[in-house]
């Protein structure tokens, strides 16, 4: 009966008033909470007898300000779904409650998220932000969340968890790692039933085997096909013992990380740095094992440093041989005017040298000479070329041009 004496009336409404509250989160509390609970009503009950013929003074802001904030120790927040299976469960060693968030400044928080009573995310924290409305969950501070399946570890400022879409999202200093796959950007969305992860605003994404860095503004990694997808402007580049020795781009792009494929469509463009070689066309598949670059469509070749451009309707480029082959409706043009046509073309780009065949057409300006034939031999560069007749003895046609101005 001491306590009783010394707790006022109006409080004891209050207290009362507090511990009607609804649970934060169904199952906010721990049940550590209650002998707490159960004192203080002990205390109200007790001085009851006479609040009846009290008046209940004004409430000022700072009563109402104490009425919503509490500080609580060994916080358990747990939320279910329909089926009574968890979706979430956060723990933390201290947490401030508020009406508006529902609870906040939670130190040390940690705990997973639940997709179909499976854990998908194990969450940890040095101090966050916690809100929770029953539908979804906020933290905001040094966030890490890490597959416990896959190891995909994601680091932000802010995670937001919606089961019901089976979506989680990272923002704010987005880093994730993985042993695959390192990857910064502004924001990820994570599907957890789909092993799918969409990274925006900035994307720059290393991969470890194949060593390649991707830049762009939004990549989609499948991780259980180990896949890359990209359908915005993308910008790769291939390294070799930490050096940039070829490069990629396009307006679409999927790497396949186990097979070590690139396929570039959509303006695709691959580089060579030694040999200073250029390939483009609408759609590019990069073997990365066989250092192959292949297309079915129609391409354009340039050697930068010779000054030389053949064109066809497809194409392959085997890099450890320097070697082009093209394939229909060839043409070639060197940097003194000299010009090839035919309908296969074999380039040999150490030795500047070309196999021709299929009605070949080769022409100089200096002196200005045409030559037809069924094949051709020789060195581009030098307008040194062989052409010779088919096998049924046709015979190459000469076509001598006079230069009328000299």
């Amino acid at each position: 009966m001491i306590f009783s004496t010394s707790v006022n009336p109006v409080w004891g409404k209050k207290l009362l008033k507090i511990f009607r509250m609804k649970s934060l989160t169904n199952k906010a509390f721990s049940l550590s909470v209650l002998p707490c609970a159960l004192l203080l009503l002990t205390l109200v009950s007790c001085g009851s007898e006479n609040v009846a013929d009290i008046d209940e003074p004004v409430e000022d802001e700072s009563v109402q300000e104490d009425e919503s904030n509490f500080t609580f120790q060994g916080v358990a927040l747990e939320q279910f779904d329909e089926k009574g299976q968890p979706i979430w469960k956060v723990n933390a060693k201290q947490a401030k409650y508020t009406k508006e968030k529902q609870i906040g400044n939670a130190e040390n928080p940690y705990g997973e998220l639940y997709q179909d009573g499976k854990i998908v995310y194990k969450i940890t924290a040095d101090k966050a932000d916690i809100r929770q409305d029953g539908k979804q969950l906020f933290l905001k501070g040094k966030i890490v969340a890490t597959d416990p399946e896959n190891g995909v570890v994601l680091r932000g400022n802010e995670l937001e968890w919606r089961p019901k879409e089976d979506l989680m999202i990272v923002r704010n200093q987005l880093t994730g790692t993985h042993k695959q796959l390192q990857a910064v950007a502004k924001e990820a969305k994570v599907k957890t039933r789909e092993q799918r992860i969409d990274f925006f605003g900035g994307v720059v994404a290393k991969s470890v085997d194949p060593q390649l860095q991707m830049r762009t503004e939004r990549l989609t990694w499948m991780i259980e096909q180990e896949k890359l997808i990209g359908n915005t402007t993308m910008q790769i580049a291939r390294f070799q013992n930490n050096k940039v020795t070829d490069r990629g781009r396009g307006d679409a792009a999927e790497i396949f990380l186990k097979t070590k494929i690139v396929n570039i469509t959509k303006n695709a463009f691959i580089e060579l740095l030694d040999p200073l070689v250029q390939i483009a066309s609408n759609s590019i598949t990069w073997n990365l094992n066989t250092e192959n670059v292949k297309t079915n469509a129609p391409l354009k070749v340039v050697h930068r440093a010779e000054n030389i451009t053949v064109s066809g309707n497809r194409g392959e480029l085997k890099i450890p041989q320097n070697t082009v082959y093209v394939r229909g409706n060839v043409r070639g043009i060197g940097q003194k005017g000299q010009s090839i046509q035919s309908n296969n073309l074999t380039w040999y780009l150490d030795k500047q040298s070309i196999e021709a065949s299929g009605k070949v057409i080769y022409g100089q300006t200096d002196p200005q000479l045409t030559f037809k034939g069924d094949s051709a031999t020789g060195n581009f560069k030098t307008e040194n070329v062989v052409v010779k007749g088919g096998n049924s003895g046709d015979r190459v046609i000469t076509e001598i041009i006079p230069n009328f101005n000299n």
